[in-house]
């Protein structure tokens, strides 16, 4: 029995390692249907948000609705809060901005920090010593995702206004694993998921109802372009629903780091599906941005000397 706890550690570790890869690789390939929405249907930020975790929510409602809607106490309600505005609608929204005001390179490279920002937060108000592994490891795969995101030969330009908003998108983040890390072990993935859904559409509402152009709601539903409707489940089915299921079951399991430095790997997957799904050629800078950034996923995770002192 004591020989097969391990085994049984180690298999359950690495299905957590498969649902991350998952998961970044549903986000790494969003931005293709968000495009399309976007650009074709005329749906704005904020109703890209609100329409696709709108619907997700109705989606595990719907699975859920027999169990409460509350959490324990007020304390953890408030922190349900915070994790869907950091994780929802503040998130996807400062990013879906900022790239009105810097190049969509900055926001890449910027918003891809998230990482950074979850160590160093997690050294701060959990007091773990982070280990020299952790932080070379970030470095190099951020590193990479510069590689990947200026590969085109784009020089970086400085968009003060811009470049913020994409770094506050990826502290959001940061703060949102930080958060969601106390709830964790007291409330199962579902509850988790539905209320970071819920709390995120209903701070993203005001902005709908006040933004200047009028609602495309209707383009989901028009018959004579299917792919609208297509790539609108693909957001809400596969990128909201099953993503973030498998993203806080993960987190739970690996801890907040080792999750989350999964996340330089989106570029990666942007980079591949552009290439297969819209034509664009491949590059030696993404080439070099590849094995940057699995070897600095490699140097953070599996080399337990360098690890973090304690687990998170």
């Amino acid at each position: 029995m004591s020989q097969s706890n391990p085994l049984r550690s180690k298999y359950i570790k690495l299905i957590a390692h498969v649902a991350t890869i998952i998961t970044v690789a549903a986000w790494g390939s969003s931005f293709i249907s968000t495009k399309v929405l976007m650009d074709k249907g005329g749906l704005t930020p904020v109703e890209m948000f609100t329409y696709r975790f709108a619907c997700a929510y109705l989606l595990l409602l719907l699975y859920t609705c027999r169990r409460s809607l509350l959490s324990k106490s007020w304390s953890d309600e408030a922190l349900f809060l915070l994790c869907g505005v950091c994780s929802g609608s503040l998130y996807f929204i400062t990013e879906n901005v900022a790239l009105l005001h810097t190049t969509a390179g900055n926001v890449s490279l910027l918003a891809s920090l998230s990482p950074i920002f979850t160590t160093i937060l997690l050294g701060i108000f959990y007091k773990m010593r982070i280990g020299p592994g952790v932080i070379l490891g970030s470095l190099i795969a951020a590193v990479g995702v510069g590689f990947i995101v200026f590969g085109k030969g784009e020089g970086v330009e400085i968009h003060p206004a811009g470049d913020l908003l994409a770094l506050s998108a990826a502290l959001s983040w940061g703060v949102y694993s930080i958060a969601v890390k106390r709830l964790i072990p007291h409330y199962n993935s579902f509850f988790i998921t539905r209320k970071l859904f819920f709390y995120g559409v209903l701070t993203s509402l005001p902005l709908l109802l006040s933004q200047q152009q009028p609602l495309h709601i209707g383009v989901l539903v028009d018959l004579s372009h299917p792919e609208f409707l297509l790539n609108f489940a693909f957001l809400v089915v596969m990128c909201s629903v099953a993503a973030y299921l498998l993203w806080n079951e993960s987190m739970k399991i690996l801890g907040s780091v080792t999750a989350n430095n999964y996340l330089y790997g989106q570029p990666l997957v942007t980079m591949i599906a552009a290439a297969i799904i819209l034509h664009d050629p491949l590059t030696i800078g993404g080439a070099i941005g590849c094995v940057l950034i699995v070897g600095g996923l490699v140097l953070s995770d599996k080399c337990p000397e360098l690890r973090l002192s304690r687990r998170d």
